[in-house]
This record gives structure tokens, sequence and C-alpha cells, in this order.
């Protein structure tokens, strides 16, 4: 059985493939920026309950979606054909754009849902993920209709890997509109995967699957071996440009 570790500030996260069979690798520590970074790069994450110590993870198997392999509904794939062909309008009604809201996406994604009272997505996690973003490397994805931000997901991209982190979804589909559209501006920057740390139905839908810990550190290690993309703020079309990049002003 393996043994919990405990780390302080000055302690380095130990190597994921110590977690227990549950995938808990270690507790203590911060949400400092540069212990984040320390952990992502490890293939570590954290997950705990407000008011209880940081509790680090890594999961095996851990669910991966290869960008390459995401599955489209047939009524996903028909909202997505009509919100493509107004998205170029002066006033389209459903618009997506990346980094233009990051803190209003994660307070969303930490709002109850279905009479949940509790979120692990506490004010101590989000003032880190917010900092990251501040940092350049937490994005979000927000999907508007009218002008309301109805859905968007939020998460961490390093060298050539994006790590998910959570979705939300005000109406109908629309976090997985945010989703897609995610996949097409990774595939744009040549970023192959998407850690979904853990196993959901709804990114099982879309073809996220479960993947050996060894594998998925083995493509981690690889994908950190590149530069980490720059990442523009503004509208995003279905290709995966933006608006600056496709010559129309925002």
């Amino acid at each position: 059985m393996s043994t919990i570790i405990w780390v302080d500030p000055a302690t380095p996260l130990p190597c994921a493939r110590q977690a227990s069979m549950h995938g808990l690798l270690a507790a203590g520590a911060d949400l400092s920026v540069e212990r984040l970074t320390e952990a992502y790069r490890k293939g570590i994450f954290p997950w705990f309950n407000e008011g209880d110590p940081v509790l680090w993870w890594s999961p095996d198997p851990r669910m991966l979606l290869k960008c390459d392999e995401l599955r489209i509904s047939r009524s996903l794939g028909k909202l997505l054909r009509r919100i493509e062909r107004t998205e170029r309008q002066d006033q389209p009604a459903f618009q997506v754009t990346v980094d233009t809201a990051f803190e209003d996406v994660v307070r969303e994604c930490a709002a109850p849902v279905d009479k949940r009272e509790v979120t692990w997505i506490s004010p101590e996690v989000q003032e880190a993920y917010i900092a990251w973003h501040h940092d350049g490397h937490a994005h979000s994805v927000e999907v508007w209709r009218d002008g309301v931000l109805v859905g968007g997901l939020y998460g961490v991209c390093m060298g050539r890997f994006f790590f998910g982190e959570s979705m939300f979804s005000r109406v109908s589909d629309s976090s997985k509109v945010a989703l897609v559209y995610l996949v097409r501006l990774l595939q744009r920057m040549q970023i192959r995967h998407i850690d979904c740390q853990q196993e959901t139905r709804h990114l099982a839908s879309m073809g996220a699957r479960p993947m050996r810990r060894d594998d998925f550190l083995a493509l981690l290690e690889q994908g950190l071996r590149h530069p980490t993309p720059v990442w523009p703020r503004g509208q995003l079309y279905q290709s995966g440009l933006f608006a600056s990049q496709a010559g129309v002003t925002p």
C-alpha cells in the first residue's frame, strides 16, 4: 500500500508513479504558480475540499482526449454548423472567444450545479488559477449568446499539451461548443492532446478515453519538449483562427 507523502513549501513533489492505486500522491504545500507549474510538468494536479490540506493526484488510468479523436454528435454538429454560418456577422447570436472573461468562467465553473452545496473550485483554487492566467499559462474559452456568457471552459497550456480543468454550461451543449472550438484552436497550434484528468461520461461521449498513467506521462514528456505557443485573445472562429488573424476586427 502506498504512503501519502507530506510536502512543505521547500519540498519538491514526488514522482507521479508513487501515487496510490486511487491516484492520491501527496498532501501539503501551496498553490503558487511555481508549485502548480512543477506539478503539471510531472503529471500531477491538485484536488481537495475547502478547508483541507492541498491534495496532489496522479490517477491511473488517466483520462485523455486526442484532438483527432474528438467525437461530435449529430445534434451538436447541427448546432455547430448554425453557429459557423453566422459567426462572422457583426452581431452573431452565438460568439466564441478566448481569454476575454477568464475570471468569469472560473467562477461559473465553481458555481453550484444540481443542488450541489460544495465545489472543489474553492476561492483559494480560483485565486491560484487566476494568478496562473495572469502569468500566461491558464486560458479560457467563452461561449456567448446574445452577449450573455452561457458556457465555457478553462485549463492550462504547457508546451504542446493542454490540461483541461473544468467547464460549465448554462444552455444546452454550450460547454461542448467550447470544447470543439478549443480542439480546433489546439490543432492549429499542433497540440494533439487534452488531459481530462478523471473519467466522466460527458467527456467520454466526446471521444476521451482512459490511458495507462505510464503512457500518459510519456506523451506529456514529449509534449513538454516543445515551447508553449502564444495564445491570442479575442473572437475565435470554428476553423481555429482568431478574427484578427482572418483580417476581421473582433
